[in-house]
């Protein structure tokens, strides 16, 4: 059973009706809004957007291309994309890791055996910034991850003027991050998975 079957709250929610041809039949059209996770070939529309959001405000990328297609070929399940009629509109990505804190191996690296989920990214495209979108993306994700048996947290290391935004996600900081990237230094926050049992027996995970 694919992941997107398993979990109600990725299926495709359609916010208009079905177009309809002059003679009165239905014309397929794509949904108006649909969650999903990525793939492979998503990696370049999730690159463009997240090289905007970010090159402008930090001048660097917290993943690169290369990047992204590695994590989205080892953990895609990890990932959610936010589309509307089939364009990417947000999305975030994220792999598992084993330790109680993140380090700098973090950047990289997939550790399957790991409980903590490490979000690299969550990035919104610009002409819909400003919505909420990055809130209810980041809603819909922690969601998704109560629905996978081995995650028991969320991690994710940010700067220090985006602490509000995710502690109204629900996330509370450790305090500073072991991670440096060149002179940039981050706040480590962390976000607990819980009811496992209750959400797979309510949810059809």
């Amino acid at each position: 059973m694919s992941a997107l079957s398993a979990l109600p709250f990725l299926k495709p929610v359609h916010l208009r009706s079905p177009r309809s041809s002059p003679g009165g039949q239905r014309r397929h059209t794509l949904p108006a809004s649909e969650f999903r996770c990525l793939s492979p070939e998503d990696a370049v529309s999730v690159f463009e957007i997240e090289r905007e959001a970010f090159i402008s405000v930090s001048g660097d990328c917290p993943l690169h291309l290369d990047e992204i297609r590695h994590f989205l070929n080892l953990c895609p399940e990890l990932s959610l994309g936010w589309f509307e009629e089939g364009r990417l509109v947000a999305f975030i990505i994220g792999s598992l890791w084993d330790q109680e804190r993140l380090c700098q191996a973090a950047l990289t690296l997939h550790k399957p055996q790991g409980s903590a989920v490490h979000i690299h990214v969550l990035a919104v495209h610009r002409t819909v910034r400003q919505q909420g979108k990055g809130s209810i993306l980041m809603w819909r994700y922690l969601q998704y991850l109560r629905c996978l048996p081995f995650a028991r947290r969320a991690l994710l290391m940010c700067e220090d003027f985006l602490v509000p935004f995710y502690q109204k996600c629900g996330f509370e900081a450790l305090g500073p991050c072991e991670v440096t990237v060149r002179d940039l230094a981050f706040v480590e926050m962390q976000h607990p998975v819980r009811g496992h049992a209750f959400m797979r027996r309510n949810s059809g995970c």
